[in-house]
């Protein structure tokens, strides 16, 4: 039977001296303590590999700066991995690789490379803006250069503070919407377990939500006269015209390209990927908005875009121009370009319409996927009637009057 190695005391470990060479002192169970010529001492554990049984020696650290406690912990510790057949080293190199690794993947980092996934989505110039935006001047400053696993709700909470404060409460709901997006994509790629900030928004007060400013249908014709007598360049009144006749967002109209319309048709096929929802948006277009088309044939010319850009031609107009303008002939805080959608669905709301064909000639969708994709496919032609209608009801607004509604209801009968 072996002899049972003498435990090591304190004592022995301050006053121990090596004199012609290196010597090692035993403590039983591997951990041995070196002690060098130059008079430094280092523990070290000998143990056998798991698997293929070869002897191996691990550096746990300096003494002092590890004590004679501590080490026989990290033999202790060693031992129980050992006894599940984990190698000791090898588990202090994983662990110290995931450190690294936790350490170097900052949330600026992860952003980076969700924003490459998230730009491969084909968004609009306008989102891919708001998105930058959002990382450069609410996020990255404040979280930036913080490694992804220690990004906590209370870490958050605390970067949202000064907006919480000065009341910006839409920012916060969108910062932490993109926010949640990044941590997603970092528990999916496997840089953190799980999103730990998945509920963090119960953690605010959500915002206000306020219908754009807009104006009644009775004011259209003030608003075309307005328009018509206006110092407006010419393509900047056409797109104003265009948005009202079409019923779209502003980031739609603006950025329509000659290559969705077929005149011949009469129908506008806006692209998925230029849609809010993501889905293909099909508008019968009446003969006045297939009149502002012609109009700006002569002006866009061979380009892309049906309304072009003033500065860059290669691009199209800018999605706020109308917001611009309309502040420009005194309508601001009275009317913005997305309350132009609001007009027409008043109109058509009162004057009987089908609220479904209105909401799908909006583009609207709600929970019912069944009653989206009904809508999508049979209210085509309904809708092709009611835009004729909402046409001609603003040809007649813009000659300074509302359209009566005496006389219409085979209209909308036609289109219920």
């Amino acid at each position: 039977m072996p002899a049972k190695t003498k435990p090591l005391t304190n004592t022995e470990i301050r006053s121990a001296k090596a004199t012609s060479k290196d010597l090692s002192l035993y403590d039983g169970d591997g951990l041995i303590l070196y002690v060098k010529l130059s008079g430094s001492k280092v523990w070290r554990f000998r143990y056998y590999k798991p698997i293929t049984g070869k002897r191996q020696t691990m550096t746990i650290g300096a003494y002092p700066e590890i004590s004679l406690s501590e080490a026989r912990q990290y033999r202790e510790d060693a031992r129980a991995l050992l006894a599940k057949g984990i190698d000791p080293q090898e588990h202090k190199r994983e662990i110290m690789a995931e450190a690294y690794e936790a350490k170097v993947n900052t949330l600026a980092k992860v952003a980076a490379e969700w924003l490459v996934v998230k730009l491969s989505e084909d968004l609009s110039k306008s989102t891919i803006t708001q998105i930058n935006r959002m990382l450069d001047v609410y996020l990255l400053p404040s979280m930036g250069s913080m490694p992804i696993t220690t990004i906590t709700p209370r870490r958050v909470i605390e970067a949202m503070e000064s907006l919480k404060v000065a009341g910006r409460l839409e920012t916060i709901h969108r910062a932490i919407q993109r926010l949640r997006e990044i941590m997603d994509y970092a528990a999916n790629v496997g840089y953190i377990t799980a999103n730990p900030i998945s509920r963090i928004s119960t953690a605010f007060s959500q915002p206000e939500r306020t219908n754009s400013p807009t104006i009644r249908p009775e004011e259209l014709p003030k608003l075309l006269q307005t328009v018509a007598i206006s110092r407006l360049e010419l393509p900047t009144r056409l797109l104003i015209e265009w948005q009202l006749l079409t019923m779209t967002r502003p980031h739609e109209a603006s950025g329509a390209e000659w290559r969705e319309i077929d005149a011949e048709a009469k129908l506008w096929v806006i692209p998925a990927n230029r849609m809010k929802m993501k889905r293909e948006h099909v508008i019968p277009l009446c003969q006045q908005a297939l009149d502002v088309i012609q109009a700006m044939k002569a002006i866009s010319g061979d380009r892309v875009h049906v309304f072009p850009s003033f500065k860059n031609p290669q691009n199209s107009m800018n999605s706020q121009t109308v917001n611009a303008a309309l502040k420009r002939m005194g309508y601001k805080g009275e009317l913005v370009s997305h309350g132009l959608r609001s007009i027409a669905s008043t109109a058509l709301n009162e004057e009987g319409f089908n609220p479904d064909i209105i909401e799908a000639a909006l583009a609207h969708r709600g929970k019912d996927t069944i009653r989206n994709a009904y809508n999508r496919s049979v209210y085509l032609e309904q809708r092709r009637v009611m835009m004729e209608f909402w046409g001609n009801y603003v040809e007649q607004a813009a000659s300074g009057q509302v359209m009566a509604s005496g006389g219409l209801k085979g209209l909308r009968v036609i289109a219920s």
